[in-house]
């Protein structure tokens, strides 16, 4: 019994290890990968929680994700919508509109069923109307239409009506031109094609299942002769059996249904016509426009007949043709066919009826479609297909109105009547591929246009479709994280800019607001404006646990992960105004996980406002900053409030309505010679009015001083400094990014000398993101104008993430560099200002300081400038601003002056900076001049 259970155990055991594979393991798959170091890095993909070991699971599921994660996105592309609800505009009357067509400059004209018709505006405003049957006869005005198509090769519009007439009216004037008279049967749907040279084709369907064609050569000198015959009813008129004597006129009836024919159309590119009807059997028909060659030799010699003049009256037959089964392709379809469409790009016939189903077909083979497409509550009233975007459009007679997608057989989107606002039975439909809209027709004609994303200029080159709201960069992968607004998560290859991996974090599209990685690098974790956290394996895009509170929760505005004591922790801070804290435990998964109780002094003594950011100073200082300006260092271990301050204000602002206080951003720095103390810990925040506040912690709330760094009077938004403690980095509302050197900074003077900045970055709106690759000398910043972009340390361009150009971070001349991004380059602060202008305009104006109305957004403008000639600034380099060509910014000419911030008396009292103390160049002033410290560089008081 014993041996029994050891071998069961052995065997367990055997199992557990053949179910884990090690990295030696995974090597023996290399022989499917380019290098050792590929398959290095795929291992700390999916071993995320760097155990060393990853299981068979876990490939699978990694290649799984990745799959899914990919389908997802290539799904997400494809999302479509119309801008609801409908735009209505009365037309009917208490007449049915008999159909809808669009011209080639968008204009849409309808015409109703007594004979009104209207043009109008893309946007459905009238343009001009007229009633086509109310002059002439009594019996005139008793007519009725039974459709109409547009003849756009020649002006014309034609009509059929109820008295078996086809008749053409002058686009252009709406005055009648010409019409056929004498038809067997009423024409109750009409179509028309431009067949090229001077040829045309129209043909209409009947009551009688018949399909009649008329084909036209020397189209328009034949229309203008018959324009010049005897009116009857005010119109030039010529009968069907007189005009199929003409030469040019080829007349060819088939018999094809044996029901009302509900479609017609003709198709150039297949050199066939394609009718449908409510019959089962022959729902859809598509068969060839002339008859084969017995018949067609039979038709020639009746022309020829006519043609010699012989004097026989030639008779008319209306009895039709029947197509040889080798000469068309029947389609049945349960109930019949009310709509289709064609389409050559794709190959694809699409067919909808009374069965409420969109069958796919291939023209050819009809014996069973390719794809059936499910989701209308109703008939099917009106197919289209939308080639270059690959859509089908689908209205049912209920007007729902629905895109799908003609690669995945998916509906894209859904319009009902109570999001459009349509309502009552459709009588006419159609799309304008010009103006990327929907027209409908029920109890009132309603447009609905296509939701378009807007396009960047083509200059432009963007990270992301939507807002960039937060990113990252993980060391370890050498990639970079950014996150969207639509809650998009992009990685991007760090060295190259090319984009590596793609995934939507959440399904509801809850906005990302916040984001920090693992001690590692290797887990990604999110804020949300739900109040939930989520980690995952940002390289495969599977959430690996949901961190959240119980109860109603709100957003999340920071997020930071810490380390206190050996143990590993994320804490979150928000709008709920308390420290959340969630114990990492990496191999807990797939559930969600609640935080530790709160601290008590959190309960008690924490914040009373919304909590906007969080950092750590290591091994456990940890301190937060609200909106009201409150700075709160707490003793991480043991919950416990080290100290509290609130930044100053000056006496002139203490009353000053909409003043920005919040501490968005801070930075713990250590430096020994800073306060000339040892040790000593201080702590840099935004200030107000551009200004940023430096604390000595140890000491508990001792302001050490607070010096100006937006020239601009901006708030600052992010503040970084790299790992050795001597560069610090601030961006300000308006997008400039500062650089001060900390090693020579005196905390005795407001305006420190020798403490020049590096204003380098420009983006438009603020910097939400900036992060210092210290190994690489560069930095990485993003802002919500779509962007995620890479700086040198020295300020110069290293280029746009998603970028169609790939660069090398070590190989500058793979750099935009000396170019400038696009937008910053026409925006107005980087545009170079004269005294004369100053004088007499208000171009100098520039935004004024961060005091803002009540909803603290709106800024305000003010003069802000001083211009000074070149020659003043002749010691140092100048380069101007470049200018944009192509992907490219080139050095134009030396303008006759530059703009410079700040006081003449300040520039007069320069004094150079020996070359020990500079800090290193180029730097971008504002104004748009770029300096270079290859000449003494002038220091200003």
């Amino acid at each position: 019994m014993n041996q029994r259970a050891a071998l069961e155990e052995l065997q367990r055991s055997t199992v557990q290890v053949n179910e884990k594979i090690s990295l030696d393991d995974l090597k023996e798959l290399k022989l499917a990968f380019e290098s050792n170091e590929q398959i290095h890095n795929l291992f700390k993909k999916i071993d995320y929680s760097d155990q060393g070991r990853i299981s068979w699971m876990e490939f699978s599921t990694y290649l799984l994700q990745q799959y899914k994660a990919k389908k997802e996105i290539a799904r997400c592309s494809k999302q479509v919508a119309f801008n609801l609800p409908a735009t209505l505009r009365d037309g009917g009357h208490g007449f049915p509109i008999v159909n809808i067509h669009s011209t080639h400059d968008g204009a849409v004209v309808t015409v109703r069923e007594d004979g009104f018709i209207c043009q109008w505006s893309p946007e459905l405003k009238p343009q001009r109307t007229k009633h086509m049957f109310s002059d002439g006869p009594v019996n005139r005005r008793s007519k009725w239409v039974a459709d109409f198509i547009l003849m756009s090769k020649y002006n014309k519009l034609m009509i059929g009506t109820g008295d078996r007439e086809i008749q053409f009216y002058e686009f252009s004037t709406l005055e009648p031109y010409c019409q056929i008279s004498g038809l067997e049967t009423i024409p109750l749907t009409l179509n028309y094609s431009y067949i090229g040279s001077d040829k045309c084709c129209f043909l209409y369907g009947d009551m009688e299942g018949c399909v009649t064609i008329i084909l036209l050569s020397t189209a328009e000198d034949t229309l203008r002769l018959w324009s010049k015959l005897p009116k009857v009813e005010n119109v030039p008129n010529i009968a069907i059996k007189n005009a199929v004597l003409s030469k040019n006129v080829t007349f060819v009836r088939w018999k094809v249904h044996h029901d009302w024919v509900t479609q017609v159309k003709y198709f150039h590119s297949f050199q066939a016509i394609a009718s449908s009807s409510n019959e089962q059997s022959a729902s859809l028909v598509v068969g060839c426009v002339l008859p084969s060659a017995d018949s067609a030799q039979q038709l020639r010699e009746i022309r020829e007949v006519c043609y010699a003049g012989k004097n026989r009256k030639f008779q008319l037959s209306w009895t039709p043709q029947v197509h040889a089964s080798e000469d068309q392709t029947t389609f049945s379809v349960y109930k019949g066919v009310k709509a289709f469409d064609l389409c050559q790009k794709h190959n694809l016939l699409v067919t909808g009826g009374m069965d409420r189903l969109i069958r796919l077909w291939n023209p050819r083979f009809s014996e069973k479609p390719t794809g059936i497409l499910k989701g209308h509550s109703a008939p099917i009233f009106s197919l289209c297909i939308s080639s270059e975007d690959n859509w089908i459009f689908s209205v049912s007679v209920d007007s729902t109105v629905k895109i799908w997608d003609i690669q995945d057989q998916c509906c894209l989107f859904t319009a009902d009547p109570k999001a459009s606002g349509i309502h009552g039975d459709v009588s006419a439909c159609s799309y304008s591929p010009a103006m990327r809209s929907l027209y409908i027709a029920a109890d009132c004609i309603a447009v609905l246009p296509l939701m378009l994303r807007p396009r960047p200029h083509s200059r432009i080159t963007v990270s992301h479709d939507e807002a960039v709201m937060c990113c990252g960069y993980s060391e370890e992968f050498r990639q970079v994280v950014s996150c969207s607004e639509g809650s998009v998560v992009k990685v991007w290859d760090f060295d190259t800019g090319r984009q590596v991996f793609e995934f939507t974090a959440t399904p509801d599209l809850t906005t990302i607001t916040c984001m920090t990685f693992d001690i590692k690098g290797r887990r990604l974790i999110t804020g949300g404006r739900n109040g939930c956290l989520k980690v995952w394996n940002f390289n495969s895009g599977q959430c690996l646990k949901t961190l959240k509170k119980e109860g109603k929760c709100h957003q999340v505005c920071d997020c930071s992960f810490l380390k206190v004591q050996g143990n590993f922790y994320v804490v979150a801070v928000g709008r709920d105004r308390r420290i959340d804290i969630y114990q990492d435990v990496p191999g807990d998964l797939h559930h969600v996980q609640r935080p530790q109780p709160s601290w008590k002094d959190d309960l008690k003594n924490g914040h009373t406002e919304d909590i906007l950011c969080v950092v750590q100073c290591p091994p456990s200082l940890l301190a937060t900053g609200s909106y009201d300006g409150e700075i709160v260092v707490w003793n991480a271990a043991s919950g416990s409030i080290n100290c509290r301050f609130v930044g100053p204000v000056a006496a002139k602002d203490q009353n000053t309505e909409g003043l920005d206080t919040s501490v968005p951003s801070m930075v713990f720095i250590k430096n020994l010679k800073l306060l000339q103390l040892s040790p000593t810990t201080a702590l840099l925040t935004p200030g107000v009015r551009g200004w940023v506040n430096l604390w000595d912690v140890l000491s508990g709330h001792k302001l050490v001083s607070s010096f100006k760094v937006s020239k601009f009077q901006q708030k600052i938004t992010k503040l970084s400094i790299n790992d050795k403690k001597t560069l610090l980095y601030a961006a300000d509302r308006i997008g400039y990014i500062y650089i001060y050197n900390m090693e020579t900074f005196d905390p005795e003077q407001r305006s420190p000398r020798g403490w020049l900045p590096i204003t380098f970055d420009f983006q438009v709106p603020a910097v939400n993101l900036l992060q210092i690759a210290t190994s690489d000398q560069v930095v990485l910043t993003s802002s919500t104008d779509q962007t995620v972009r890479l700086w040198s340390a020295q300020g110069e361009f290293i280029g746009t993430f998603g970028q169609p150009e790939l660069w090398s971070i070590h190989i500058s001349s793979s750099w935009i560099h000396p170019g400038v991004p696009y937008e910053v380059l026409i925006d107005p602060l980087s545009m170079p200002h004269h005294d004369i202008l100053k004088r007499k305009s208000h171009l100098s104006e520039a935004i004024s300081s961060d005091v803002t109305e009540t909803d603290r957004g709106e800024l305000k403008v003010r003069p802000f400038m001083e211009t000074i000639s070149v020659e003043i600034l002749k010691p140092a380099i100048y380069h101007p601003l470049p200018t944009h060509t192509n992907t490219e910014m080139r050095t134009p000419e030396l303008p006759s002056s530059i703009s410079y911030m700040g006081s003449m008396e300040d520039l007069l009292s320069a004094e150079f900076i020996p070359p020990a103390e500079r800090v290193p160049a180029p730097w971008t002033e504002a104004g748009g001049c770029l300096l270079a410290e290859h000449e003494p560089t002038p220091r200003l008081p």
